[in-house]
């Protein structure tokens, strides 16, 4: 039996949600689902733990329950849409035999090629996410900060430490995770709570494992896609404000949020013009005035 369970959290991933559990099984992972009130008529696997909310948690309140819902001393934290290629004992060899140590497989494509820029990245600093609200990195993908953000010199066939994994193939031990709290739930309902996570880990002393021996195929953004407009907007805007409070200092906050309302307020104007409707136009809005109370008083007060 494996040291580890598989926890798996969805929302309306029912097309995908049968070949991660069967990837699981086959190689001796057991796997607790947590189901964030899907719509889709989601049908469970037989031979898992299933929690069914009544309503939608978010991801960060998800897996904290799926980790309270089994005994083992690692929790893998998997997407429905991933599905594992190989067993994952090289990591929970790599957490038992490291206190306050994490560890992380390489996503990869359909045709086995690691998915650089998403599978590792590093932990974002103020310059990093300027440039993604600025849209200086959909202009200039190639820039000398947003490669080095998302790793691209980084060999993903090697083992090496790591600074921000993604959360789809993320192997952790309990003992870490209770004592940094669990998940945040305040990153609600989606992003930026793994990358919290991590960070929390590395400020303790703590450490984060990439070892390429553990794969997956991951398809990615299902769930994300299935959401409005105008909610991505609203959730990623929130979600990315409250990192930046929590992690960056009172001068760097301010400035990172004075990037997110220029940013945000040329992507109105350019909205305006597109005919963008009003939904899509509200959420950008609302998220300016979310930036602006960041860069006024240096918080979200009680968002």
């Amino acid at each position: 039996m494996s040291r580890a369970t598989a926890v798996i959290v969805t929302y309306n991933s029912g097309a995908h949600l049968a070949e991660a559990v069967a990837s699981c099984q086959r190689f001796g992972v057991p796997v607790v689902i947590v189901d964030n009130a899907s719509t889709d008529g989601t049908i469970f696997p037989n031979g898992v733990t299933v929690l069914r909310n009544e309503a939608n948690r978010g991801f960060a309140a998800a897996v904290n329950q799926g980790v309270l819902a089994h005994e083992n001393p690692l929790t893998l934290l998997l997407n429905p849409d991933a599905r594992l290629l190989t067993g994952i004992e090289p990591l929970c060899d790599i957490c038992v035999a490291n206190r306050h140590t994490a560890a992380a497989g390489v996503l990869v494509e359909a045709d086995g090629r690691p998915q650089k820029g998403f599978s590792i990245r590093r932990l974002p600093t103020p310059a990093a996410l300027a440039f993604e609200v600025l849209g200086i990195n959909q202009l200039w993908p190639g820039n000398p900060v947003n490669r080095r953000y998302r790793c691209a010199e980084l060999d993903l066939n090697s083992r090496q430490r790591v600074e921000q994994p993604a959360g789809a193939l993320f192997l952790f031990r309990r003992d870490d995770w209770e004592e940094l709290g669990g998940f945040d739930e305040r990153f609600f309902p989606v992003w930026f709570e793994d990358v919290d996570f991590a960070k929390r880990l590395l400020d303790r002393g703590g450490a984060i494992v990439l070892e390429p021996a553990v794969r997956a195929h991951h398809v990615g953004g299902h769930s994300v896609e299935k959401l409005p407009d105008s909610n991505r907007i609203r959730f990623w805007y929130g979600s990315l404000l409250r990192y930046v409070v929590h992690h960056f200092g009172p001068f760097t906050r301010r400035l990172v949020a004075g990037c997110v309302l220029l940013g945000l307020a040329a992507r109105c104007i350019l909205g305006i013009f597109l005919l963008r409707g009003w939904p899509v136009l509200g959420a950008h809005i609302d998220s300016i005035r979310l930036a602006a109370r960041c860069v006024v008083l240096g918080n979200l007060q009680n968002h």
